[in-house]
């Protein structure tokens, strides 16, 4: 790790900074808490991100035993990127980070990766009359089930191969559902628009799109 820059402090809190406090570092952690992605996809999740930086802290992350870069599949047989065992233990620190962070008010117009926002919906879900469901999420060609039951809501990626059976399948967009989810924007609206698709009750849709805190916005 030399070259690094490091706080020189024996705090868990700072050797943890040493590792982990490279920007882009946390949000590569963030794209692949819900399973293994190609560089490609890493690169569509985070377009701010230039291909030489992502490299380098994919390597880094690598090196430092939270990432490992394996052959994916079957059906894809690509190589790709996933957390290893260390990697996912910072599953609630993300999520705490997350729930902190929906808190600070936005102070620009920006889009969410589809794994961020299935992350938001995991921090900001409100269990207060939760309908126990499982809803199929179909996002910009991920897929994603969310399932809802006594009062916790569990978001897991859907490889293409994999079929479910969920109550209700929602398939849009990323702006759309958030929109759905934290704008106050009516699902009826969008389904005349064809910007959503539905499989299943409206009525369980609107309950899971009901089940979600809007984040703070700019005063």
């Amino acid at each position: 790790m030399s070259g690094k820059r490091h706080y020189g402090d024996a705090c868990g809190v700072a050797r943890a900074l040493d590792v982990l406090g490279e920007r882009w570092t946390l949000l590569i952690v963030r794209e692949l808490l819900l399973g293994p992605k190609r560089f490609t996809d890493l690169r569509a999740g985070l377009p701010n991100a230039s291909q030489n930086v992502l490299s380098h802290r994919l390597r880094e992350l690598t090196e430092n035993g939270i990432v490992v870069h394996r052959r994916l599949g079957p059906p894809a047989r690509v190589a790709g990127y996933e957390l290893t065992e260390r990697g996912r233990e910072l599953e609630p620190v993300l999520f705490a980070l997350a729930g902190w962070g929906s808190r600070v008010p936005l102070d620009e117009a920006t889009e969410l990766s589809a794994d961020a926002l299935m992350l938001a919906l995991r921090t900001t879900f409100s269990p207060r009359d939760a309908q126990a469901m499982t809803c199929e999420l179909r996002v910009d060609g991920d897929r994603f089930v969310a399932d809802v039951a006594e009062g916790e809501l569990t978001i897991s990626r859907l490889p293409v191969s994999m079929t479910a059976s969920p109550d209700v399948v929602i398939d849009t967009d990323v702006a759309t559902l958030r929109s759905l989810a934290f704008g106050g924007r009516r699902l009826g609206g969008a389904l005349r628009r064809r910007t959503v698709s539905l499989e299943g009750e409206r009525a369980m849709a609107e309950s899971f799109l009901a089940c979600f805190q809007r984040p703070a916005a700019a005063s």
